[in-house]
């Protein structure tokens, strides 16, 4: 019936986004999620421009960035994802997840991603740990950093510098420091651990 897997992939996802009202969040998975997967690069990928072209603007695009687990996100990887797909992408992002490997476990904080992303993207989904308590630390780093987003997005000037995310003086000047937010999420740990002795029964 079609003539590609994308022009398929990209009907069925219209006709459901469309039975069901248009919502405000419709996500779509493809299947080139990631730079390593794509033929021979996301922005030569036929598939992905078959996905940009066809897929109905109200749908949001997952991306996990350069690979399925990746280690670092640039701006300009993120400015060639959105003009293939045509719209800002929603980043999955599994630095921490471990669904795939119960042997590793993740504890830093959230880092490797550049300054200013946000107002890249139309949205972040966090893939934590399998295990509950160990994503402490990564959540309450993704807040520090997306603080400092927020912060970033009212000065664009500084959109895309990653030369700041090694920053140590970071928090000083605005910018994310992981090894600050690190520390932070530290602090609030072992309050709220020793909270939790505190607790009848614990």
């Amino acid at each position: 019936v079609f003539p590609s897997l994308a022009q398929a992939q990209a009907s069925v996802a219209n006709q459901v986004y469309q039975e069901l009202g248009q919502p405000s969040v419709f996500l779509f998975c493809p299947t080139e999620y990631c730079s390593s997967l794509c033929s021979p690069s996301p922005s030569q990928s036929r598939y992905l421009q078959t996905i940009g072209q066809e897929l109905l603007p109200g749908i949001a695009v997952i991306w996990t960035g350069p690979k399925v687990v990746s280690q670092e996100l640039s701006a300009e990887l993120l400015e060639e994802v959105e003009a293939v797909l045509r719209r800002p992408p929603v980043i999955w992002d599994n630095l921490y997840a471990n669904d795939y490997d119960c042997r590793r476990v993740f504890l830093g904080p959230y880092m490797g991603r550049a300054p200013g992303l946000m107002s890249r993207l139309q949205g972040l989904l966090l893939n934590p740990n399998c295990e509950l308590q160990a994503n402490f630390i990564p959540i309450h780093t993704l807040g520090t950093w997306f603080g400092s987003e927020l912060g970033s997005c009212a000065h664009p000037e500084h959109a895309g510098m990653e030369g700041a995310l090694e920053d140590s003086q970071g928090a000083q000047d605005g910018s994310y420091s992981p090894q600050e937010a690190l520390e932070l999420a530290l602090r609030d740990w072992v309050a709220e651990i020793n909270q939790q002795a505190l607790e009848p029964g614990k």
